[in-house]
């Protein structure tokens, strides 16, 4: 046998413990550790713990690292590789099945307001491919739409090691989510205890999970220049800024509603899954053409995404969702009929969220052969048959159109009160829509 470790894929278990010593050093996490309460050590103790102990919180995360499922979990903390003695790294995941490692992830935390150093990961990629080690695994309180996407948006990979990152909010939803009372429930009673103390440990300021919370500076800078007409170029350090507090606030909006609902909130568009750069390119250059961002979330069973429209220039933000047509409605006098009575039943539900953003709303129609859109505000909802009686509808839009005036530009103010409107327009209006139930079509007996 060698003297020292030379990879960890593909090693029996056995041989690994052996060569734990004096240059392959690692330490097994624990639920309680002995860490200081603020380190980042301490909450990577608690991370993996979590992992090894409560099987739905191991699943759906393994799921999402893409780490094999099955066999024995181990994990470990402050791990020291031969030949990288500088490099104590926080995290070490093995699975073993039949007495082999099977698969492997190193990780690399960060907490409060520490961002991911791209030397160091690059450092780490480096050490994984030399111990064939799969996959490397970066926690912060950074936001990225999709695991496969990193803060670390000019990084090195290399072949055969796969990077990934995860916020410790969004590690915080899924652990908040598997407590409430849903098809992904934590099953067995005592892992259910654990996943409590484990989020009540994370909500802890002191352990410095954290969301987001202010636009960056860039932001302000922007929204100035933009106001007085100045030309904007793409590599402008107030875009750059701009795109990328919104990816975070995006992802941010997605995990608030999350936890405020049980379920798993999706943002991001598909086509930019592990390609952050094009993201943020195809961001900028809305920026520059349209002076917008545009967001999408993504909720089971609602009614229709959620879309969120940041109009840069005139300092407003949308919020809409779209609702079919009830085609059984032959008239149009009929179909608005059964959206008006629709938008009652949410003032019913829940009035006072419905009021506080009822002179916001818009009724967004679109033609159908046309693709033109009328709008028209919900206070003249009366009105809209004798503006379109000639006219086919296709598609309903229920819009809320926000001035944020001067907290527009505002780096922690902007982040607040859109916020607050993301959650009055879905517990004021979304939760109570639905899309009518079409009929199937009937036989045609003479037929």
């Amino acid at each position: 046998m060698n003297s020292k470790i030379n990879k960890v894929v593909g090693l029996k278990k056995a041989d690994f413990d052996s060569y734990i010593g004096e240059d392959f050093f690692i330490r097994p996490a624990r639920l309680i550790p002995t860490y200081p309460i603020k380190s980042e050590m301490n909450l990577t103790s608690v991370f993996l713990s979590a992992l090894r102990l409560i099987k739905e919180f191991r699943n759906h995360f393994f799921h999402d690292a893409k780490i094999m499922k099955g066999g024995q979990v181990f994990v470990y903390t402050e791990i020291e590789f031969p030949e990288f003695k500088e490099s104590r790294i926080d995290g070490l995941i093995i699975i073993v099945k039949s007495g082999e490692i099977r698969d492997a992830a190193l990780l690399e935390m960060k907490n409060g307001n520490a961002n991911l150093d791209q030397v160091q990961i690059e450092k780490y990629i480096e050490i994984a491919k030399k111990f064939h080690i799969p996959k490397v695994i970066t926690v912060s309180n950074e936001f990225v739409s999709e695991p496969t996407q990193s803060p670390l948006t000019n990084i090195k990979r290399k072949k055969n090691v796969n990077l990934f990152h995860f916020s410790w909010a969004n590690i915080l939803t899924l652990a908040q989510v598997l407590l409430f009372k849903n098809d992904i429930n934590i099953d067995d009673e005592d892992q259910i205890e654990i996943m409590k103390e484990v989020v009540a440990y994370f909500e802890n300021d002191k352990a410095g999970v954290c969301g987001f919370n202010q636009m960056k500076s860039g932001w302000k800078e922007l929204i100035t220049r933009i106001k007085s007409g100045a030309h904007i170029l793409m590599n402008d350090p107030g875009v750059i800024d701009t795109v990328t507090s919104w990816h975070q606030e995006e992802k941010d909006m997605a995990l608030i509603l999350s936890r405020k609902l049980g379920v798993f909130v999706k943002s991001g568009e598909r086509k930019f899954k592990g390609d952050l750069n094009a993201r943020i390119n195809s961001d900028k250059k809305r920026i520059i053409n349209e002076k917008e961002l545009i967001s999408h979330l993504k909720i089971h069973d609602a009614v229709s995404d959620i879309t969120i429209k940041v109009m840069l220039e005139k300092r407003l933000v949308e919020m809409s969702v779209k609702i079919n047509v009830p085609m059984e409605r032959s008239t149009i006098k009929g179909q608005i009929g059964w959206l008006e009575k629709q938008l009652k039943n949410c003032q019913k539900k829940n009035p006072e969220s419905f009021n506080s953003l009822q002179d916001e709303l818009v009724i967004e129609l679109t033609i159908k052969r046309s693709g033109v859109r009328e709008r028209i505000s919900y206070s003249k909802m009366d009105d809209i048959h004798s503006r379109i009686k000639y006219k086919e509808i296709k598609e309903f839009g229920i819009v809320q159109i926000k001035d944020f005036k001067s907290n527009f530009s505002g780096t922690k103010k902007f982040v607040e009160i859109l916020e607050v409107m993301l959650t009055e327009f879905y517990g004021g209006l979304v939760q109570h829509l639905s899309n009518p139930k079409q009929k199937a079509p009937a036989l045609n007996e003479k037929e």
